[in-house]
């Protein structure tokens, strides 16, 4: 109850946000500074190759109190003799039930001075997004309707924008990505009023929604997957962030990468890179295809921003026309001190994998306590933050007792390790993420033997065995008289043929009963101690 009484009283908040000046609510508008005029660039740009509209709204019914989140956009995007796609997505934030549903379109009205949208949809009936037009046939400033329906759902809504544009970036033209460019605006608040149907029961709804649009040549198509974030707080700051991926998982630190486009005031936005977006849990598909991310802390110097952001539902998922999640948020943090709370949406098209790793040392079956541990994780991500416990085992992989946990480098240096020369050692490393949901662990390809540091008397350079590779037998050749015991040992650690021999110079082992493969002869005298490998044809 607590919770919901919150949520209640942040959309009426929301709502009830008047703004400090409606001077803006005017057709023709040119924000100062901007590439962009409205109505105009609402409407479609004949010369870009990509465009969408795209809304998202939180609303409660007016009879029954069920919080609702949605989601709609036109995309115009020509593909095998369609105009573009559009996608119609409503959950129940109550119970979680999740709808969607994804159309191929065609545009019989796409007005190139002002927003007029009307989508036929493949297999059936028409939508429409659109201005508001007032007695004398011209488009309400700022002011829209939109209808739209899928077989069980329906959204017959009005909004009335109640905050300016936030111009993306200051002129509302940037690059975006590698090699493309976007125009780009928001309208981060809009007072919504109409209907929800779900499975036949028509509800009255109020809330808040946000508008994004954007028209250009950046493409999600383009393999440069992104997690983007709307974000709607009570202080009536709004923040529209964009992390986008190389392809080969990294977010370069530029702001055609990395950007966070910030509402404070009618009279203060600001666009910059500096922010860091950490991620703090994640959740995968039932078919484990796709994981993505799902909690977010959003940190920034510029107004001291520390927010926590948290996907509302884990089923929010998109299959056409490729898979991507798309769903609500809610937002808990402080801005300059301040608490605030909030909702917003998540789109992420970025999906994260297991951690793959492999050992880089020991690789050889030898190793000592001066060496460092060392591995490598073969697919790291910049969104993905991996650390590492390493354990080791010297019963034959019986058991493994850890050494270090939360370590953060790919390399460990055991001091005061405690094995013995002679010992054999298996090493696991285990991975994973901060919630431990994406994970993977790796245990040394063959065991090592713990070898004595250099410079003993029965260092390698005063032993020869000959020959190595062998087939039926091998002779040990030592400089001086010495006596010793001797050990073959096979890779699992088991010991294979043990003597005790006095006062030698060579010996001769015979290897005629061993399977072909890998072994370790120990040679150890008083303190003294060599370990070597040996292979047998």
């Amino acid at each position: 109850m607590k919770t919901r009484c919150i949520t209640i009283g942040l959309l009426i908040a929301l709502i009830a946000y008047p703004g400090f000046s409606q001077s803006w609510k005017t057709y023709p508008y040119t924000p100062s500074g901007s590439l962009i005029t409205f109505p105009k660039d609402e409407g479609r740009h004949i010369n870009e190759p990509v465009e969408w509209w795209y809304t998202t709204g939180h609303v409660i019914g007016n009879t029954s109190g069920t919080k609702y989140s949605y989601m709609l956009t036109y995309f115009y995007f020509p593909q095998a003799g369609f105009d573009g796609f559009r996608i119609l997505n409503i959950s129940n934030d109550d119970t979680g039930a999740f709808f969607n549903d994804t159309k191929l379109v065609n545009y019989s009205t796409l007005a190139t001075d002002k927003l007029h949208i009307e989508a036929a949809i493949f297999s059936g009936g028409t939508e429409t997004w659109k201005n508001k037009i007032n007695t004398n046939g011209n488009p309400v400033p700022f002011e829209y309707m939109l209808a739209a329906s899928s077989s069980n759902t329906a959204l017959n809504l009005e909004y009335i924008a109640i905050k300016p544009p936030l111009i993306i970036d200051g002129d509302g033209l940037f690059n975006q990505g590698a090699s493309s460019y976007t125009y780009y605006y928001s309208q981060t608040k809009n007072e919504v009023s109409g209907t929800i149907t779900i499975n036949g029961n028509t509800e009255s709804v109020t809330g808040s929604s946000w508008i994004d649009r954007q028209y250009g040549s950046f493409n999600p198509f383009n393999k440069e997957n992104y997690e983007w974030l709307s974000i709607q707080l009570s202080n009536n700051m709004d923040i529209n962030v964009w992390n986008i991926f190389t392809e080969s998982n990294t977010i370069p630190n530029q702001l055609e990468y990395k950007l966070l486009a910030a509402y404070v005031d009618d009279t203060t936005q600001y666009t910059h890179k500096d922010f860091h977006l950490e991620r703090l849990a994640y959740k995968c598909t039932p078919d484990k295809v796709q994981c993505y991310s799902q909690q977010w802390k959003l940190t920034s110097t510029v107004n001291n921003i520390d927010l926590t952001i948290t996907a509302l539902h884990s089923n929010s998922e998109m299959q056409f026309p490729f898979r991507f999640y798309e769903g609500a948020t809610t937002i808990t943090g402080t801005v300059n001190g301040i608490a605030v709370s909030g909702v917003g949406f998540a789109e992420l098209l970025h999906s994260y994998e297991n951690p793959s790793l492999s050992f880089t040392h020991p690789t050889s079956g030898f190793w000592n306590v001066s060496e460092p541990i060392t591995w490598q994780l073969a697919n790291p991500d910049d969104g993905r933050l991996i650390t590492y416990d390493i354990e080791y085992s010297i019963d034959n992989q019986a058991s493994f007792i850890p050494i270090q946990q939360g370590i953060s480098e790919t390399s460990f240096l055991w001091n005061n390790a405690t094995v013995n020369d002679g010992d054999i050692i298996w090493f696991k490393i285990k991975g994973y993420s901060t919630d431990n949901t994406l994970k993977s662990e790796i245990i040394t390809d063959i065991s090592a033997l713990v070898t004595p540091a250099t410079g003993s008397a029965l260092d390698k350079n005063n032993v020869k065995i000959y020959p190595n590779p062998s087939q039926n037998k091998f002779t040990v050749s030592i400089n001086s008289p010495l006596s010793l015991n001797y050990q073959i040992i096979d890779m699992s650690g088991r010991l294979l043929i043990a003597d005790t021999l006095k006062n030698i110079e060579h010996f001769e082992v015979d290897t005629r009963n061993l399977a072909p493969g890998v072994y370790f002869i120990r040679l150890q005298s008083d303190n003294q101690k060599l370990v070597s490998k040996v292979i047998v044809k």
